[in-house]
Parts: structure tokens; sequence; C-alpha cells
């Protein structure tokens, strides 16, 4: 029997309900965590939660509709989600999408900046309260091999000027790592307990395996999960950056493997793209320009 490391916590895994989210949603409802799948479709979030109730029935484990291509239902879902609950210990923003053809979030935003970044980065706002009220709380953001080499092109941000579903797909992955990794910088700088990591899965056979905007065919799939990191191990280094003991904050954590791309979790090392500060310090204030919701630290300090 799993030992209940995570009793008594509660946590929040977007997209739960499949692939990497699904993986590490058994693994915290097992250690004993109440867990929250927020997901887009509610039938396949029911589905993910009775399979892991027949490997764990005693798990505490629900499901809520969340659509972060759509800013109004992330604040309906916080709204509900803070009128029950007094804190939050861990949210896992890992729900994603991958090259689409050109498409727009309901606010108007590409559909993979809008949903893989801006929906995070208004939710983990909007629970920010909630995190700060819980001891030594976690935000894990899940990136991806593809930010390397990627920028923010902010004069295109919404693909008018040109869209490229792949290149466009590693400036929403590289806009998650700047985020994790200003977001712990800044909850660092006034004082707080809450730690942001940033992980990516290596190259993991999930339902994100597409051919455009179509589902590859089985034998290529059955191809991917010969050759790809299975799904399970593609989210140990989600689970890893959110239950680590050792980990201080701002880490990113990948596979150990050969180009990182297979492995057990290790502590990786960021593209040099991810280090520039005054990308990272713009990506910030459009974000919450576009989003509408700010990240005042300094008001919610507690007494």
């Amino acid at each position: 029997m799993a030992q209940k490391l995570l009793a008594g916590k509660t946590a929040i895994v977007t997209g739960g309900n499949s692939g990497i989210g699904l993986e590490a949603a058994k693994v915290f409802a097992e250690r004993g965590a109440q867990v929250i799948l927020a997901v887009r479709n509610a039938e396949k979030g029911e589905a993910a939660r009775e399979a892991i109730l027949r490997d764990w029935p005693e798990a505490q484990i629900e499901v809520m509709k969340l659509d972060l291509a759509d800013l109004s239902t992330v604040r309906i879902f916080a709204d509900q989600f803070q009128s029950r609950f007094a804190s939050l210990d861990l949210l896992v923003n890992n729900a994603g999408v991958m090259t689409p053809p050109l498409s727009k979030t309901k606010d108007g935003f590409e559909l993979q900046f809008g949903s893989n970044h801006l929906g995070h980065f208004a939710l983990t706002g909007l629970l920010l309260p909630l995190l700060l009220n819980a001891p030594d709380s976690r935000v894990v953001t899940v990136s991806s091999l593809a930010h390397k080499g990627a920028s923010i092109d902010f004069d295109n941000l919404d693909g008018s000027k040109g869209y490229k579903p792949m290149k466009f797909y590693g400036q929403s992955k590289l806009a998650n790592l700047l985020f994790a990794m200003e977001l712990d910088k800044r909850l660092k700088a006034h004082g707080f307990s809450t730690k942001s990591f940033a992980c990516h899965p290596g190259i993991s056979a999930t339902n994100l395996f597409k051919l455009g905007n179509r589902d590859a065919p089985g034998f290529l799939k059955k191809l991917a999960n010969r050759i790809l990191q299975p799904p399970a191990m593609g989210a140990l280094p989600t689970i890893y950056a959110a239950t680590e003991p050792i980990l201080n904050g701002g880490e990113y954590i990948g596979p150990d493997g050969k180009g990182q791309r297979k492995g057990f979790p290790a502590l990786d090392t960021p593209h040099s793209s991810a280090n520039n500060k005054a990308a990272s310090e713009k990506l910030w204030e459009v974000s919450e320009e576009l989003t509408g919701v700010k990240f005042d630290f300094i008001e919610q300090r507690r007494a």
C-alpha cells in the first residue's frame, strides 16, 4: 500500500483526464491528496475519475469544468473553487494544445498561446490567494523541449502576421517556462513560502501526438509508444516537481536520459532563450494586460 504522503493536501491538475495529467493525478490520489481534475470535457473527466477509483477506491477525486481557451470559464472555475476551499496546496498547469491550424480562443487569442500560457497565467493569478494560504504550496507548470530556440514575438502574438503551428507551439511553451521562473522570483521577493517550478516530459507518447489537426494513424501511435516515453514515465518530472522536498523553487525538471528525451526526473537546464530578463518581464506585463488578472503580491501578503 502506498504511503499517504499527500494526505490532507488539495491538488488541481489541469487536463487531468488523459496523458501526463492523468498519470500525475493517479499518483497524487494514491498518495492521499484530494485531487481536482480540471478539464474541458466533463464526460472524459468522469471517465478518468472512474478509472482512478477502480484502482484506488478510497481516492478523493472529483471533476470540475475548466476551458483554458475561455477566460470566463477560468474565472468561474476559480470562483467555484474558492467558494469551497480556503487553501490550495498544489496547482499543476498541465493542459495543452499542440500544433493546430490557426485558431482563436473565445477571447480572440491565438489558441496555443491563449490556452497553454494565458489561461494558466490567469488561473494561477486567480488562485494565488488560496496558494498563499497553504504552507509550502507549489505551482508546477509543464513546458516542453520545444521551448529551445523559441522566442516570444510580441508583435505577432495573434498570428495575424503569419502563423507556423510548431513555431507558435514553441512560443507557448517558452512562455510557460518564463512564467514559471518569473513567478518563483516574485514569490521569493515577497517572502512567500509558495514555490513555482517548470518541468517537461521529454518526448512522450500522449494524445497530443497528431498529424496537423487529425489524430495520427493507429500504426504510428503504436510505433510512438515503443520509441517514445510512455505517459507514466513522462509524468515523473511533474510528480517530482510537485513533491520532492529538497527542491527550493525555480528549478526546471526533465528526464535524465540522452537529450533529456527519456528517463527518470532530474534537474535540467533551460535553453538560453529562457534567460531573457526583458522578455520575461514584458511577457508578465502583457499577460496581465491581456487577461485582466494581476498578481497583487504585496496586497496579498498575510498579516
